[in-house]
């Protein structure tokens, strides 16, 4: 995907040096911080289709606000963007906002002392939760407050090739992908039927964020919305995650699925009959796949209104360096109405984090019908756990999975089994 991260975002934690503790700086400082205006910077992400839409609302801005003007730069190469940020953070140079945090780094920057509480402006805890409804609960801080706006999400579905399933002799227009069984015989017969060399490619590396397009998505379906974590407890070695394990053991099992990395695009490449990815790659398959979606199975194949996903979401924040937080709060407001949300959406088919995104923008999906489904799967969407050590719970959670589920080494019940008390060990801690 365009905006992975990359597995350096590993060492953050480990490497940087903590600026402070809990997060946003604090007394007379902070509070005249929050009301001051000037000059700002923001980050956008190296997205072609988000620069350009980052360089409209700037310009907008700034046509209004001659005294506020904003500067937008590209976020700076780097191994990982999380990286980059980090180290920003350590230097005290970061800008204003960055419109590409990512949800899974929100606890590290908040304790390096990196990020501003957005609770800390009068009508920051309202406009957070207004904006986006039920959703926001998601990314609210161990501390109960919010040091990211819920932004831009691309809910992951199940895309399949229409010309694969027709090649192995099945119906294109009725796949049966909605459970376990029928996924699975489908799966089956588009590899017997030289549809693609392999069902679906999921990457089999170790990368800790590597679980968000493989089992964390179809746990979120079977669990109906279930976070990794939740209440400081590990949920994956629940009967829900037991059983999306052995789905997927299966698939690598059978050879359905490759337990080989590819370094190219497995489905666009015809490797693959199917694959997990938001709305984001509808450009990208454009005149190159006949594809159709569907949500990701379920057991049991639960109703599409009522199956849940990956949310794959990136977000705002402020940052503590920032000297015009004033400004940068009438900013971030400014890029996240409902006007510079439907811009962003007709820019990149994101989907704005926004209570009833459909009804929001009837016009825009009534010409863009393909977007549809992610409209409405948006609002049936889990994000990664805001809690402490999230990298390196991800990772304890990756060890254990591509030990057992990709490559067979162990029982994967057993591996999921064993995992649960290293994470709830790293989730209790501060």
């Amino acid at each position: 995907m365009k905006h992975k991260l990359t597995a350096a975002l590993l060492g953050l934690g480990l490497a940087v040096t903590t600026a402070a503790c809990g997060g946003g700086g604090g007394g007379g400082d902070a509070d005249a911080a929050a009301k001051a205006r000037g000059e700002i910077t923001i980050w956008l992400s190296n997205n072609p289709e988000e620069v350009a839409w980052g360089k409209q609302m700037v310009a907008a801005w700034n046509a209004a606000h001659a005294d506020q003007k904003v500067t937008a730069q590209e976020i700076p190469a780097g191994k990982s963007s999380e990286e980059v940020i980090g180290a920003a953070i350590t230097a005290g140079n970061a800008p204003c906002l960055i419109f590409n945090t990512s949800p899974a780094s929100v606890s590290q920057f908040q304790k390096q002392g990196g990020l501003v509480a957005l609770d800390s402006f009068e009508d920051g805890k309202s406009y957070v939760e207004e904006r986006s409804g039920k959703v926001a609960e998601q990314y609210r801080s161990t501390d109960g407050k919010y040091y990211q706006l819920p932004w831009k999400s691309n809910p992951v579905m199940i895309f399949y090739n229409k010309k694969a399933f027709a090649k192995a002799g099945l119906d294109p227009d009725k796949p049966e992908l909605a459970t376990y069984d029928q996924f699975l015989a489908t799966a089956r017969k588009v590899v017997a039927g030289k549809g693609a060399p392999f069902a679906i490619y999921p990457a089999p590396s170790n990368e800790f964020f590597q679980s968000w397009f493989d089992f964390y998505p179809l746990f979120a379906a079977e669990s109906g919305g279930k976070q990794l974590v939740q209440d400081g407890k590990a949920q994956f070695a629940s009967e829900e995650g037991k059983k999306v394990a052995a789905f997927w053991r299966t698939l690598y099992a059978e050879k359905l699925a490759a337990q080989e990395k590819y370094t190219g695009d497995s489905f666009v490449e015809g490797k693959a009959a199917m694959a997990i990815v938001g709305p984001w790659a509808i450009a990208t398959y454009k005149d190159k796949v006949d594809w159709g979606v569907v949500p990701v199975p379920t057991s049991a194949g639960k109703p599409a209104a009522e199956t849940y996903t990956f949310s794959d979401a990136k977000n705002v924040a402020m940052y503590s360096a920032c000297k015009n937080r004033g400004t940068a709060w009438d900013v971030l407001k400014f890029a996240t109405s409902q006007e510079q949300d439907g811009k962003f959406l007709t820019s990149t088919g994101q989907m704005p984090i926004r209570d009833g995104v459909a009804a929001a923008y009837p016009d825009y999906f009534a010409k863009n019908a393909d977007y549809k489904v992610f409209a409405d799967q948006a609002a049936r969407t889990v994000e990664v756990p805001n809690v402490p050590n999230s990298i390196t719970i991800w990772q304890t959670f990756r060890d254990a999975y591509s030990k057992s589920v990709i490559f067979g080494q162990q029982d994967p019940g057993e591996a999921l089994d064993g995992a649960v008390e290293k994470v709830d060990q790293l989730a209790s801690q501060s």
